[in-house]
């Protein structure tokens, strides 16, 4: 099999492609008014062929000639478009299309958006993530982590960071209702499912910084994803190797009344077996949600979406191998483990919608939504490890074989954690449209509830001396004996209740010039009162795009502001497990700008985007963290102040004929500035040891400290192909490099944690083959009449096997030594999918 769109992607260099007989369809998609209408989907039925309109409406798909084809023209609020189409080689014909309004469908705050946005906003499309290989808990989110300025390390894990942030810092919405991920998660292997079902999708939006003020109080991005409101009856479902998923949806015949069921079912036994903590995996993870949707009126209508998942991992570890070092001095870790680990999540959201639009240019909503989270956590592991160097010469009978013992000990970990949370939000928002202007406005009132028991900690012995190991006293009668020491000793239980309230108002105005000129400006501010220590905060924020009529193909971005993050209970949990003195807690603040550039063109007569944006961040009042696998924690009592820095580009188009395909590349560089202190002994201290009663002479401020999210490089593509006269054939592939991040040895000071793993390098493909589709047909008493596409797909995870590192595991020899274990990620694995929609 020649994957020639693959090669063209990877070499950027232009290589032409086999082709088939096709024609061209082209035309313009306007609305009921005659004006052009943009990001409309155009899409072959069955396939995932497909364009969207530009902002001017109007497009250029190319088709398979000699063949009946069901174009389909859909956008949110309008009603869906069916023609049918039969071209001839060579063909070229022109079909113009009017879409209107659905007369039971509300305009919703985003159908009113302008089409030239004064940020760059990055669309995807829901159907690119059924075919795509996802070994982890995203589906979606494996989509958001090939964008620039997104960068991910843990193939098992849904969470990535942005431009320079980490995973509390991303604002995620589903059908305008912020979600909140579990408290006590640690590692990928326990995170199970992402709150987001790709099958109930119908518009996603993802914002990498300088987003305007209608969204929230995050530093780093934003998720904003719409759900569907059927129009018909459909169903789908899923099975693989991983689990099974399945939803379905349908309306009533006068459309007043719809509904959207998901249920998911996730079983990552098989993948976590490829570890090398060998031992009994019981992973399950399961989750439930839906949305139904009535209309009272033409213009008001109650929605409720509800959501309840639960998840458990039960793990009991036997033994681990695990090789690290060089070529020069290399070791063995082998362990044994007593005990196991158990723990259970439980998360419940429920919200209530209230739609009214008095006429077609205002839309107000009221929004009614609690969250609620149940998390346990208990283990109790004994390891008793041996620490051993290999024999590197490869000449030698012992290659590869321990030579000598560097140490023996053993070390045991012990929690029992408990976490209780609900968050209950009542939100107003609001859009007006008056000639050339949207504005729109939000308040949000915000209860907060934690409930957090904490009980852990860790002891560390070697050959049967407690560490650190005393000086040896042979034959004294009185020997040294070191006090039983436990580490990371973690005590306390928690009750806080916060009330906070946050609100903007926003105005676009478009501007025309002599030359036809596009000014699209947005401007806004946020006002935040956080209930902790009653913080005030205030963030105005702007932003223009100019599309110039002499360059057409041209838009230039440019946007900014203040942007604040008050702490979400993690911020607030120091190491001890106390919490931090409100008088010492403050909102962290991002003052941000962002220079952005569009560049539409084509190539090889297909059409293609260059987007590049040039940003700096400067960070106030941060808080520093540090990152074990996913578990962020935080050094509450300290602030830092700091910086991100980067650009990012990213190229997007049909590398392969009527599928769309992009590769992104990101440079980015952050940094901060975190004061400690000097004791009469020249010791640097930090502000926890100082409000622990420490003394000092003097202070200092150590500068340009890599953030644990400093990835100085990140080169994402995703890609899709299809072979040659077998359209029905399809490539899926996503490749993803990040250089190194920036780690150090427990118990150290955050300036002292400059070490950096290696390169994270994953590819995953999936080859699917159409087993049924719309050319496909049976007599109507044939059960699979019903069917309308059918996939089987077979995937290969970690296609190159590469080791990846995402933490360290970190043990000690007699002589305090200690050593950074990598601990591996998944190796190669493969999976089989079957997808079937009714």
């Amino acid at each position: 099999m020649k994957l020639k769109g693959l090669l063209l992607l990877l070499m950027m260099v232009p290589i032409m492609l086999f082709g088939q007989g096709e024609g061209v369809l082209s035309g313009k998609v306007s609305d009921e008014n005659g004006k052009g209408i943009e990001f409309v989907n155009i899409a072959v039925m069955g396939s995932t062929i497909g364009v969207s309109s530009d902002e001017r409406g109007y497009y250029k798909l190319s088709l398979p000639s000699d063949t009946t084809l069901t174009i389909v023209f859909s956008f949110i609020g309008f009603k869906q478009i069916e023609k049918q189409i039969t071209l001839k080689a060579g063909e070229k014909r022109v079909m113009n299309v009017t879409m209107y309004l659905s007369s039971t469908t509300l305009p919703d705050i985003t159908v009113s958006d302008k089409q030239i946005k004064s940020e760059n906003i990055t669309k995807l499309n829901a159907r690119e993530a059924v075919l795509l290989p996802s070994a982890g808990a995203g589906g979606i989110e494996d989509l958001v982590k090939t964008l620039p300025g997104v960068s991910s390390t843990n193939e098992l894990s849904s969470q990535y960071n942005v431009r320079g942030g980490n995973f509390d810092e991303n604002l995620i919405y589903v059908n305008g209702i912020e979600i909140y991920r579990p408290f006590l998660i640690g590692s990928g292997q326990q995170e199970g499912l992402s709150f987001i079902n790709s099958r109930l999708i119908s518009n996603i939006e993802f914002s990498a910084g300088g987003f305007s003020a209608e969204y929230g109080d995050k530093l780093s991005s934003v998720l904003d994803i719409t759900y569907k409101k059927p129009k018909e009856t459909a169903a789908s479902l899923t099975l693989s190797m991983l689990g099974a998923e399945a939803h379905v949806e349908g309306a009533t015949t006068n459309n007043k009344f719809s509904y959207l069921l998901g249920a998911r079912y996730k079983n990552t036994k098989y993948i976590l077996g490829g570890l090398e903590t060998q031992g009994s995996y019981q992973p399950n993870f399961t989750d439930v949600q839906g949305l139904l949707t009535y209309n009272i009126s033409p213009r008001f209508e109650i929605s409720a979406l509800g959501y309840y998942s639960r998840n458990s991992y039960i793990m009991i570890p036997e033994t681990r191998q695990t090789d690290f070092g060089n070529i020069q001095e290399s070791y063995r870790l082998t362990i044994y483990f007593d005990g196991k680990e158990v723990s259970n999540y439980n998360t419940m959201l429920g919200a209530v919608t209230l739609n009214f639009s008095p006429n077609k240019n205002i839309n107000l909503k009221l929004i009614g939504s609690a969250y609620s989270a149940i998390e346990s956590e208990s283990y109790d592991i004994q390891g008793q490890y041996w620490i051993g160097q290999l024999e590197t010469n490869m000449g030698s009978e012992q290659a590869g074989n321990v030579i000598s013992n560097q140490g023996i000990g053993t070390y045991i970990e012990h929690a029992r954690n408990f976490f209780y949370s609900t968050v209950v939000n009542i939100d107003h928002q609001g859009a007006y449209k008056y000639g050339e202007h949207i504005l729109k406005w939000g308040v949000r009132f915000q209860h907060q509830y934690f409930d957090d028991q904490i009980k852990e900690w860790e002891m560390v012995d070697s050959a049967g001396y407690s560490l650190p190991h005393p000086i040896d006293s042979i034959g004294c009668s009185t020997p040294n004996h070191t006090p039983l020491e436990i580490s990371s000793i973690s005590n306390g239980h928690n009750l806080l209740s916060i009330n906070n309230i946050d609100g903007y108002i926003q105005n676009a105005w478009t501007f025309y010039g002599k030359k036809d000129d596009i000014f699209v400006l947005t401007a806004g501010v946020r006002a935040n009162l956080w209930g902790y220590n009653n913080e005030f905060n205030v963030s105005p924020r702007i932003g223009i795009a100019y599309k110039p009529n002499s360059i057409k193909n041209m838009t230039f971005r440019l946007s900014g502001g203040v942007y604040v993050q008050s702490p979400f209970y993690r911020e607030l949990r120091m190491f001890d497990g106390s919490l931090v003195k409100p008088q010492d807690a403050n909102t962290q603040k991002s003052y941000q700008i962002v220079l952005g550039h569009e560049y539409n063109f084509n190539a090889w007569d297909r059409p293609f985007v260059l987007t590049s944006e040039l940003y700096y961040k400067y960070l106030k009042d941060i808080i520093p963290y540090e990152v074990d696998n996913i578990k962020i924690r935080y050094y509450a009592d300290q602030r830092a102040t700091g910086y991100a820095t980067g650009i990012d580009f990213k190229l997007n188009g049909e590398f392969v004929k009527g599928i769309e395909s992009w590769a992104s590349l990101s440079f980015m560089k952050t940094a901060e500035n975190i004061k400690y202190y000097i004791d009469s002994k020249g010791n640097i201290i930090s502000q926890s040891d100082v409000n622990n009663g420490a003394s000092f002479v003097s202070d200092t401020i150590i500068k340009n400290i890599p953030r644990p999210s400093d990835q100085r490089v990140n080169f994402a593509i995703f890609f899709q192909d299809y072979i040659p006269f077998i359209p029905s054939f399809k490539v899926n592939l996503k490749l993803i490099f990040g250089t190194g991040l920036p780690f150090g040895s427990p118990y150290s000071e955050r300036y002292q944690q400059k070490k950096r793993m290696t390169p994270y390098r994953r590819v995953d493909i999936g080859f699917s083959k159409q087993l049924i589709g719309e050319n496909t047909s049976f007599n109507r008493k044939n059960p699979l009449s019903h069917i309308k596409n059918c996939w089987i797909s077979l995937e290969v995870f970690n296609l190159l096997g590469v080791n990846n590192v995402n933490s360290y595991m970190w043990v000690t020899d007699v002589y305090n030594i200690q050593y950074a274990v990598p601990n591996y990620l998944t190796p190669r694995q493969i999976n089989l999918k079957l997808i079937t929609e009714f």
